[in-house]
């Protein structure tokens, strides 16, 4: 008898209200990567569709692909990996200004000076290679290179996980920060609970690849329903332990 297909992920409908962070949290494997990724193009779903507002992902990425990634932009899990060692960090920022907006060069060296103010970097790092940076730094050049495209959405995957504790505390308050300030909508990936507490506003878990449950980040950490839920927290130290076993 024939094994039935594994499906990453499975019937997956998600709402982000404009201005919010929706974060997306279960354990490596449960398919929240592959849902990123289909969200932004990188991968194509085998049946179904991916829809953003209405329109088909894959519809936009093979008919006008630009469309897409001014929708919608991604910041990976390594800072590092995700940029291109061979590119100045101008280079990498100016990319999309161009790419997308079709800015001129000046236009584009304003915007440069911009974004790397944004995101607490010194102008004179636009020289600078990827190598020549810590991750953190590293990171702050990812999320910069995503404002540049002007999406109405950024996916964040799980975006500090690779970095020290002390710098993912620096990166997810200039997020808080930026989302204040630009009335940015995000979607933060994560399998570390205690990171989606600080920063989403609702909550999905994901089982499988599929939803087990959602609702607003006071009633996920305050009073979980579904068993797998309160598994998760009963490994986050501190106060949501003694609940997760109530």
């Amino acid at each position: 008898m024939a094994a039935a297909p594994l499906r990453a992920v499975d019937g997956v409908s998600l709402e982000v209200r404009r201005g919010r962070t929706l974060g997306i949290v279960g354990e490596s494997g449960c398919g929240k990567s592959t849902l990123a990724r289909m969200m932004v193009g990188l991968l194509p779903p085998t049946s179904g569709s991916i829809k953003l507002d209405g329109s088909s992902v894959e519809e936009l990425e093979r008919k006008d692909r630009q469309a897409l990634h001014r929708k919608v932009q991604m910041v990976f899990q390594d800072p590092l990996g995700s940029l291109n060692p061979r590119k100045t960090v101008r280079a990498i920022l100016e990319a999309p200004l161009k790419a997308l907006h079709g800015m001129g060069q000046r236009a584009r060296r304003e915007r440069v000076a911009e974004l790397m103010g944004l995101v607490s970097l010194r102008a004179e790092f636009t020289e600078r290679y990827p190598h020549e940076f810590s991750g953190g730094q590293a990171q702050r050049i990812g999320i910069a290179r995503a404002l540049a495209a002007n999406p109405e959405l950024i996916i964040l995957d799980e975006p500090v996980s690779a970095l020290d504790v002390s710098v993912q505390a620096q990166v997810l308050s200039l997020l808080a920060d930026l989302q204040a300030r630009l009335d940015l909508t995000f979607v933060f990936i994560s399998h570390d609970l205690a990171v989606v507490e600080t920063i989403a506003d609702e909550v999905v878990v994901m089982y499988l690849g599929r939803i087990v449950e959602r609702g607003s980040r006071e009633e996920i950490f305050a009073d979980p329903r579904h068993e797998y839920t309160r598994l998760l927290l009963s490994s986050v130290p501190g106060k949501h332990r003694a609940q997760a076993h109530a």
